[in-house]
C-alpha cells in the first residue's frame, strides 16, 4: 500500500543575493521515517526553513500535510513539531514549565499542557530531572529536552534537525532508540536532517540527498542501495589512485575509503572476475576484496560525486 506524501515540494528555488541555495527542487517525502542528507552548504536547512514557511521561496509550490504553505502556515505549524539543531530553552526556567509553554504555543490548555508535559519528559527519559532548570541540563539532557517540547502537542509530523550533536555514545544511541520508537511503533512521521549516515540508515527507511541546492538522489534506502554482491571492498599493491582511473574507464564506480581501502560498485553480475581481470591485465596485486553489503554511505558518495 502506498504511503501519501507528507511533504510535496515543486521546483522550488530559494537564492542569497547571488547565491542559490535551492534550485528548481521537487521532491516528495512519504509518511514514515524519511532521511535529509547533504553536504554543508547543500541546501539542508533552507528546506526546512522553507517547509517551515520561515523563508519565502522565489518561485515554485510546497505543500505539507496536504496544505499549501503559502497560504496556511500557522496551520501546518500547529500540526508540526520541529526540534532544532540549536538550543532555544528559556533562561531559569525548569524543564515541565518550558515543555508545558511550548505545548500552549501548540494550542493546548494549559492543564493539558501541563499534563503531556509530564508525560513526554518521562518518555524521553528526563522524568526524574523535570522540575531541574534547564540551564543545569547536560548537553545530552538539552537535546532531550528539544524533543520533548517538539512532541507535547502531538504532532502529526515532526521534523528533527541533528539530533544527536553532542550526545555521548551511550546517549546517541539512546536518542537513535526515542526517535526509531517515534517512527516504527509509534507511528509519527518524522523527517531527520543529520550529516550522520548511519543514523539515518538505522531511524529511516526512505532518503532525499541535497547536493549544491538540487536533489541528487530520493527514495527508499533498501531500493538505492541495490542488491548485495555488487559492492566490494578492495585493497591493491600499488598506485591506488592510478587504479581507480582503470576501474572508471571500465564503467565501475568506486570511491576511496580509510586504510587504501577502496568500494567499488560492480554493475550486473560480473563481480569479483571482472576485478581480477582488470588486475591481471595493469599488473596490480590484490591484496584483499571482499564483497560488502551496500551502505548508505555507498548511496550517499555516488549520489554527491565523492570519491
Amino acid at each position: 500500500m502506498s504511503t501519501p506524501n507528507v511533504v510535496e515540494l515543486e521546483n522550488v528555488n530559494v537564492h542569497y543575493a547571488k547565491n542559490w541555495a535551492l534550485r528548481d527542487v521537487s521532491a516528495s517525502f512519504p509518511g514514515g521515517a524519511v532521511g535529509l542528507l547533504g553536504p554543508n552548504g547543500a541546501g539542508k536547512s533552507t528546506l526546512i526553513k522553507s517547509v517551515l514557511g520561515l523563508l519565502s521561496p522565489d518561485r515554485g509550490q510546497m505543500r505539507v500535510l496536504g496544505l499549501d504553505v503559502r497560504r496556511s502556515p500557522l496551520q501546518i505549524r500547529s500540526r508540526i513539531g520541529y526540534m532544532p539543531e540549536s538550543d532555544t530553552h528559556f533562561p531559569q526556567m525548569n524543564a515541565v514549565s518550558f515543555v508545558a509553554y511550548c505545548g500552549e504555543l501548540s494550542g493546548l490548555p494549559r492543564a493539558d499542557a501541563m499534563q503531556r508535559a509530564h508525560e513526554v519528559l518521562y518518555y524521553v527519559g528526563l522524568g526524574e530531572a523535570r522540575y531541574r532548570m534547564i540551564d543545569q541540563y547536560s548537553t545530552g539532557m538539552k537535546q532531550r529536552i528539544k524533543l520533548a517540547q517538539a512532541l507535547v502537542h502531538d504532532p502529526d509530523l515532526l521534523f528533527l534537525d541533528e539530533p544527536t550533536n553532542g550526545m555521548d555514545p551511550k546517549g546517541r544511541d539512546e536518542m537513535l532508540e526515542l526517535i526509531r520508537d517515534i517512527a516504527h511503533n509509534k507511528g509519527l512521521n518524522l523527517i531527520l536532517s543529520s550529516h550522520l549516515l548511519p543514523d539515518v540508515e538505522y531511524t529511516c527507511d526512505h532518503v532525499v540527498v541535497l547536493d549544491k541546492g538540487a536533489i541528487a538522489t530520493a527514495g527508499p534506502i533498501a531500493g538505492l542501495k541495490g542488491p548485495a554482491g555488487r559492492v566490494f571492498e578492495l585493497r591493491i599493491k600499488g598506485d591506488t589512485q592510478q587504479f581507480i582511473g582503470v576501474m572508471r574507464e571500465a564503467g565501475l564506480e568506486c570511491h576511496a575509503t580509510d586504510d587504501d581501502v577502496m568500494r567499488v560498485f560492480v554493475p550486473g553480475e560480473s563481480g569479483a572476475p571482472l576485478l581480477f581481470r582488470l588486475a591481471a591485465e595493469h599488473r596490480v596485486q590484490v591484496r584483499h576484496l571482499r564483497a560488502s553489503v551496500p551502505t548508505l554511505e555507498d548511496v550517499f558518495a555516488k549520489a554527491v560525486g565523492e570519491e
